[in-house]
């Protein structure tokens, strides 16, 4: 991550696995399309052709977890025990959001709210630092 600039988004990309890259460019997940922003104001998750955007201010908790198993956290994933959305790209670790108010972005009509999204980012102690100034 760039030194923070409150006009400008910082750009966190996902940390891909290459076990895993065929199954995820199968599903249109490549670095090129997959990426986390930052501000301004604004948390913008783009997953391929997945997209998770809200508020900043809807942020209520972060925190870097991990490992997976990664039949739970390659690709996009909604956890049927709590509708927990995942975007992951690798097993290691990751950063879960927390929302106030649940979010779209697992499905293709938003029907499906999610509570909380995990994030296999390169640096998620960084990712997890930058959503905390916010809390």
């Amino acid at each position: 991550m760039s030194d923070h600039r409150p006009d400008k988004p910082d750009r966190f990309p996902f940390s891909f696995d290459p076990r895993y890259a065929r199954l995820l460019a199968a599903l249109g997940i490549r670095p090129s399309t997959a990426g986390v922003l930052v501000g301004p104001g604004t948390l913008r998750v783009r997953f391929g052709p997945w997209l998770v955007e809200t508020p900043l201010a809807n942020i209520a908790g972060v925190e870097t977890t991990g490992p997976y198993t990664a039949m739970k956290a390659v690709g996009p994933h909604i956890s049927l025990a709590d509708r927990g959305l995942t975007f992951g790209t690798n097993s290691r670790s990751g950063v879960c959001v927390r929302f106030r108010e649940p979010v779209r972005g697992g499905d293709p009509l938003g029907l499906i709210r999610h509570p909380g999204l995990t994030l296999t980012v390169a640096d998620p102690a960084a990712l997890a630092d930058r959503l905390s100034q916010r809390l």
